[in-house]
């Protein structure tokens, strides 16, 4: 798609009033591989090579190196720059070398957890791990096998809920596990910021004091996209010193960023057309133009308002557009409005270029459209049955 095309058809439209301020274009870039200061096992290697990740990106041998020498490392490099690679070859090449050798994963969000356990099974199969080497424990796992991954599991996967309440507090029975516990991964690591970063803290803090106790000195690898000051954020919520990764190795496409500014429709107040109008004609725009778009909201009802809009926006708009997941039944289009992105991720892989979206402000309810085609299922803010989420 010529998104230089796209921004002046944008220009010719009826709503436009001068909203784009400036565009940011970013060359593309090359990969930059990095050198490992010694070889990998050589049944990881070719499984590396076999899937078509060596060699390495910079970023990647710069961890490996740094936690070889014994430092806690942060990857601060962006999104779809082969983080994941940071923490499993590490953990792989300890778990190839020591038969005892442990490592723990903690991820904000179960569907997190579920994907990276994929990815770590897919290079890691068939030769390098069994099956029951890496096991989740969480509030889903039923407690039949929960005796079973405290034996056998080289890797646990789990979340800081599941750690402070079903893990920490019963360490006698994970003994073995700390004991031998050589990696700890917090992936995410800017989501655990505020009180609930504080918490997380907290709960970290027990970790490193438990596996004192039982005689180990994990590493900690942490990951994020979104951090400003990386090491900082690492050092705080771990409390031990950091070496930090930033320099991304990763190839990269071009891209080109659009700063949109609603438009003033009161001089006198300096007051703004609300951002949610915007995005639903912004995504009204996409949808003509052919374009599979997803608009990322703040809420889920502000999500139903940008769809809803957009649909009247739109000649035959529902055919058009796929509804909010869960709300509408139809689901048959090219494009998606979501308040969040775990709900549309199975569409990124099938999308040649899309408009992110974040608006904050809220519409009133004032199109007789929405009475119409938005159903109220009750609360919004959980599902049938309430109560505490499980870890």
């Amino acid at each position: 798609m010529d998104t230089l095309a796209f921004i002046q058809h944008l220009r010719a439209l009826s709503f436009y009033q001068d909203q784009i301020v400036h565009v940011e274009s970013l060359a593309p870039r090359h990969a930059s591989s990095g050198e490992l200061d010694s070889p990998l096992p050589a049944p990881l290697q070719e499984r590396l090579q076999a899937l078509g990740m060596w060699p390495l990106y910079s970023h990647q041998a710069a961890a490996l190196n740094a936690l070889r020498r014994g430092s806690n490392v942060m990857v601060a490099t962006p999104s779809a720059s082969g983080k994941s690679l940071c923490y499993h070859l590490p953990v792989l090449e300890s778990l190839l070398a020591d038969k005892l050798s442990r490592a723990l994963y903690l991820f904000p969000t179960k569907a997190l957890a579920q994907d990276q356990r994929r990815s770590l099974q897919e290079l890691a199969s068939p030769g390098l791990l069994q099956d029951s080497d890496c096991a989740t424990f969480d509030g889903d796992t039923v407690q039949e096998i929960r005796a079973e991954i405290k034996r056998r599991a080289r890797i646990v996967i789990s979340n800081p809920d599941m750690l402070h309440l079903g893990i920490l507090p019963n360490h006698m029975t994970w003994a073995r596990f700390f004991q031998h516990l050589k990696y700890v991964v917090v992936d995410e690591a800017h989501v655990y910021r505020g009180v609930f970063g504080s918490h997380v803290a907290c709960v970290l803090r027990r970790l490193r004091r438990i596996c004192s106790r039982y005689g180990s000195n994990p590493r900690f690898i942490l990951c994020s996209a979104t951090t400003a000051n990386p090491e900082e954020h690492a050092q705080k919520l771990v409390g031990l010193p950091f070496e930090t990764i930033k320099d991304d190795g990763s190839p990269s496409g071009g891209k080109r960023f659009v700063f949109w500014n609603p438009p003033v429709f009161e001089k006198a107040r300096l007051a703004r057309r609300s951002a949610n109008s915007e995005a639903a004609h912004l995504l009204a725009a996409l949808v003509s133009y052919g374009i599979r778009s997803l608009v990322f909201t703040r809420t889920r009802k502000l999500t139903e308002l940008v769809y809803v809009y957009a649909v009247e926006a739109i000649p035959g708009g529902r055919e058009s557009l796929m509804a909010p997941a869960g709300i509408f039944p139809r689901i048959d289009a090219a494009s998606s409005v979501s308040s969040s992105p775990e709900s549309s991720e199975g569409w990124w892989p099938h999308l040649p270029w899309s408009w992110g979206w974040m608006s904050g402000d809220w519409m009133p309810p004032s199109s007789p459209a929405i009475r119409a085609a938005w159903p109220v299922p009750g609360s919004r803010r959980g599902g049938a049955g309430g109560g505490r989420r499980k870890p």
